[in-house]
């Protein structure tokens, strides 16, 4: 299981707002959610952020 201090913070928030994206997000395997905590973490800007989040769904 992933560590709540490894979610970047804009991405909690956005993933908080979308709770298909949540739902789909906690589904996928470990791995794939490795791998779109390492995306995340580069990008800095909030509607940035929003719009990975919506493309998850």
């Amino acid at each position: 299981m992933i560590e709540n201090e490894e979610f970047p913070l804009g991405f909690t928030m956005a993933l908080a707002q979308n709770s298909e994206a949540l739902l789909r997000f906690a589904s996928m395997p470990e791995k794939k959610q490795q791998r779109i905590l390492r995306e995340v973490r580069s990008i800095r800007s909030k509607s940035e952020m929003r719009a990975y989040v919506e493309r998850m769904t």
